[in-house]
């Protein structure tokens, strides 16, 4: 039986009196490549604060591997699970490195230094990132895709075994999202990390995650595989866009098309 690592039930949350949320439940087994799609204002960010305790719940719960995630200490925590935020430009002009090994923090004592097992985790990270050769740039020099990548190693530096991604590739030209996705592929599939990415790009997203939550006003309107969320229909339906859905010639996953100019309801006049 697959060990369900993370599952929310029945979650309502939302900002000052209204609610984002509204009821959803969300079972991630380990090992598993999920995506989250949807029109903005679905809710799609708020479930990544949500599981991340940043927001808090009006109504559900949360368990990691079967314990109720309120219980974890915050280093605890941090040493299950990593948080990728949306890309943004640095504040600070600290080195690669420098930012990589602040991902060890959770594994440090209060006051203590890294260590040989601390340093070695570094390493590894710039190296499943491509980033050896960069490290001691400071990443005000980086372009996007290098940015990214260097926050993507942070997160591997803390040895998750849950990553959650926030439209991890916004702002990315075709060549880096597709740099980006195949490095988190390469981690599910090597390292058995479970991979939770919010995005808006919906051929991204049926190219590379094996799962789909399609969300709407809140709630998931529909989960399955790629092809099962992908259709014309649900897509018309919550994004209110008319749109094709075909094979991609390549991989024969779902490509969507969009018609120029055509609402969905324009297509019943």
């Amino acid at each position: 039986m697959t060990e369900i690592v993370l599952n929310a039930a029945g979650l309502r949350c939302g900002y000052d009196e209204r609610d984002v949320l509204r009821g959803v439940d969300l079972s991630l087994p380990r090992g598993g490549f999920f995506g989250v799609i949807g029109p903005n204002g679905s809710g799609k960010s708020t479930l990544i604060k949500a599981l991340t305790g940043l927001l808090p719940l009006r109504q559900g719960a949360i368990t990691l591997s079967g314990r109720p995630m309120v219980e974890y200490p915050a280093r605890e925590l941090a040493r299950w699970m990593a948080v990728v935020p949306q890309i943004s430009a640095p504040v600070f002009a600290f080195t690669v490195r420098e930012i990589v090994e602040m991902g060890r923090h959770p594994h440090l004592k209060r006051f203590a230094s890294l260590g040989a097992e601390d340093h070695q985790a570094v390493d590894e990270a710039l190296a499943l990132t491509d980033l050896t050769t960069l490290q001691h740039r400071t990443v005000d020099q980086l372009s996007g895709g290098e940015y990214q990548r260097v926050t993507i190693a942070r997160a591997l530096a803390q040895h998750p075994k849950v990553m959650l991604l926030d439209e991890p590739t916004a702002h990315l030209d075709i060549g880096h999202q597709v740099e980006i996705f195949e490095l988190l592929g390469r981690l599910n599939e090597e390292q058995g990390m479970t991979v939770l990415c919010i995005l808006h790009d919906l051929n991204l997203a049926a190219e590379y995650c094996r799962h789909l939550l399609l969300f709407s006003e809140g709630r998931v309107y529909i989960e399955g595989t790629p092809t099962e969320v992908l259709t014309e229909d649900q897509l018309m339906a919550v994004y209110g866009t008319l749109v094709r859905v075909q094979a991609n010639p390549y991989s024969g996953q779902p490509v969507v098309l969009i018609n120029k100019g055509c609402r969905a309801e324009e297509s019943n006049e």
